[in-house]
């Protein structure tokens, strides 16, 4: 049934919550603003650096801010950020042997991120082996963000996968939303940045706790157990 498995990256494929803050709570500081606690950060991500900034003004700023403040927080976030993309940021465990299993198992897979291209890159480049994808795609000009169904069309596209055929795997509501509008069906992971209820309500079609159980429904179809 499934020919395919689109993953997100920021809290599927790696913890990277904790370079995320840094860089943040480093623009913010430089900025003159407060920091915010790491935990937080896991509702502030998931729409782009964009939407996490603003987000982000709007905790330290309550009062209000200008867009050239929020743009300056911004320019230092990307500028720390693709300094160092890899810094801090933490494999889950199996999730080798799972992207291990699906190229045994001939089964294509991809990557869609929100950061940006370069830094998503320049990250599966640094955490798994060359040829462990068969596309890695961020965030690129005339594509609009998930939980736009665009990204994710194109990359089943270049997979040469018909998005009835594709799992898309990820950690957030913007995930699950992103797959549906896709027509694809939805994989929501335990491991990342949010919790089964948030998963459950934007109706993924599995739910999981360990990568491996994504092996149980690439091979039977049926939810694997959580």
């Amino acid at each position: 049934m499934y020919q395919a498995c689109i993953f997100d990256l920021d809290g599927t494929l790696a913890n990277t919550l904790g370079s995320i803050a840094e860089f943040s709570n480093r623009a913010l500081h430089d900025c003159g603003y407060p920091e915010i606690p790491v935990d937080r950060y896991r509702h502030i991500v998931g729409n782009g650096a964009a939407v996490q900034v603003q987000r982000m003004m709007h905790i330290v700023c309550p009062q209000g801010f200008t867009e050239a403040e929020m743009q300056k927080v911004r320019r230092l976030y990307d500028q720390y950020y693709a300094a160092e993309p890899l810094k801090g940021i933490v494999g889950y465990p199996g999730m080798p042997q799972l992207l291990a299993s699906l190229r045994r198992l001939n089964k294509k897979s991809g990557v869609l991120s929100n950061k940006p291209d370069s830094w998503a890159q320049s990250i599966i480049a640094g955490l798994f082996p060359d040829g462990t994808f068969n596309a890695v795609h961020g965030q690129r000009e005339g594509i609009p963000c998930k939980p736009a169904p665009q990204g994710a069309l194109l990359l089943a596209q270049e997979l040469g996968t018909a998005p009835r055929n594709c799992l898309y795997i990820g950690d957030t509501n913007t995930d699950m939303q992103t797959g549906a509008a896709a027509g694809m069906d939805t994989v929501g992971v335990l491991w990342g940045f949010r919790d089964r209820a948030e998963l459950g309500n934007a109706h993924a079609n599995y739910i999981v706790s360990d990568p491996a159980q994504i092996l149980d429904i690439l091979r039977r179809g049926l939810p694997a157990p959580a």
